[in-house]
């Protein structure tokens, strides 16, 4: 916690001269200098805030992304008329006041805290006054106040800091319940359009193909008696098709449920899933025990579309999937050495791979950069059963 508070402290340091030149560039706009200033100031307090915010966030566990205004501006005079309208540089600004006054206080009383115990242990011997000897004590009594003051001091540092930058628990708790109507919303509409799918796929194939067995089945039981040799062959062709339309129904309810996660695990089925694939694919698992039936049939979807898009998009000459949890999140990992460079924005299957996830509070993460190799990774949190499944590993 000293070390923070030191590290705190310097930054802080550089926050106040951040600050201090800012204020002087900001007084000679009117003149050429100071605007010129300005366009080298602005970008640098942003990345200075941005180390603190990411610094923050990770403290106090909590989302402190800027939104910056990202509108380009090739007039020097327009950009700086932008930034005067923009609110997170303002933020930016105001954090870099704080931080280089209040915050620089608060992090210097942990320090002095932390280094009063030590200047009392020494002081008789370094400074030769006897009265220090009477004062050992106190080096005890500053050692608990700084046991006992330095979280306050710090959470009330950082807390401040955030609140400075735009966050506060309970804004981050109106987002989190947003995001969290958003994401249930989502399931729902894409449940619906499941349920419309297993709909259409039940009526256009099995329906179809029954439908047409029945009517053979009545023919040939018109042509019993006048013809037996039609009939039979006519009762053949409906024993075929039962089979076609047993294997119909097999599909439909893999897409639902796949048996093989119900028996095996969500490690067993990804095994599976990767011998169906055009490229060959390595699974490694780590998995001591069972996720709850959703959490599987989420992720085991998961993997499947990202090993589709594998195949379908990235020209890739291998891929590989590896299962774990730890800390309790449930992670996937699935990457492949093609040509990179994979958008979000193009397409539907990574939107629909966050909207499956999203029901569970799960996350996806894509690192796809020009030129591979691309890494999805997947987080869900959630506990595990009881060991059904032993870890493995082995290429598809």
């Amino acid at each position: 916690m000293t070390a923070t508070a030191l590290a705190s402290g310097l930054a802080a340091v550089v926050s106040l001269v951040c600050f201090v030149v800012l204020t002087v560039a900001l007084a000679l706009l009117p003149v050429v200098a100071g605007g010129v200033a300005l366009l080298g100031l602005v970008p640098l307090a942003a990345r200075l805030t941005g180390l603190h915010r990411r610094l923050t966030g990770r403290l106090l566990q909590a989302d402190l992304t800027a939104s910056y205004d990202r509108a380009r501006e090739a007039d020097p005079v327009r950009r700086l008329g932008r930034w005067a309208r923009d609110n997170t540089r303002w933020r930016d600004f105001s954090y870099l006041a704080f931080d280089g006054t209040g915050g620089l206080v608060m992090s210097g009383i942990v320090v002095v805290l932390a280094g009063a115990p030590f200047f009392y242990l020494t002081a008789p011997l370094t400074l030769g006054d006897p009265i220090w000897w009477w004062l050992l004590p106190v080096a005890g009594l500053a050692a608990g106040l700084w046991w006992l003051l330095t979280p306050i001091l710090l959470r009330a540092r950082f807390t401040a800091g955030a609140a400075v930058l735009g966050w506060s628990p309970v804004a981050a708790l109106e987002q989190e319940v947003s995001r969290v109507a958003a994401s249930r919303a989502e399931t729902v509409d894409s449940a619906a359009a499941e349920l419309r799918r297993i709909e259409r796929d039940l009526h256009d194939g099995v329906q179809a193909r029954i439908a047409s067995l029945g009517m053979n089945l009545g023919l040939a039981e018109v042509l019993m008696r006048e013809d037996p040799a039609a009939a039979e062959e006519l009762v053949t062709e409906a024993r075929r098709a039962t089979t076609s339309v047993l294997e119909d129904l097999r599909t439909v309810v893999r897409g639902m449920h796949p048996p093989v996660l119900a028996d095996r695990g969500l490690d067993g089925a990804v095994q599976a899933l990767a011998l169906d694939v055009a490229v060959p694919v390595t699974v490694a698992t780590a998995l001591p025990g069972r996720a709850p039936a959703p959490v599987e049939s989420a992720v085991y979807f998961a993997v499947a579309e990202a090993l589709a898009n594998v195949v379908k998009h990235s020209g890739a000459t291998r891929a590989w999937v590896q299962l774990a949890h730890r800390d309790g999140v449930l992670t996937a990992l699935v990457g492949d050495d093609g040509q990179g460079g994979a958008d979000p924005g193009r397409g539907t299957g990574l939107a629909g791979i966050t909207r499956r996830l999203g029901a569970f509070d799960g996350t996806l993460q894509l690192v796809s950069p020009a030129g591979g190799p691309t890494t999805l990774r997947m987080e869900v949190p959630c506990a595990l059963s009881s060991s059904r499944t032993p870890p493995s590993s082995g290429t598809a």
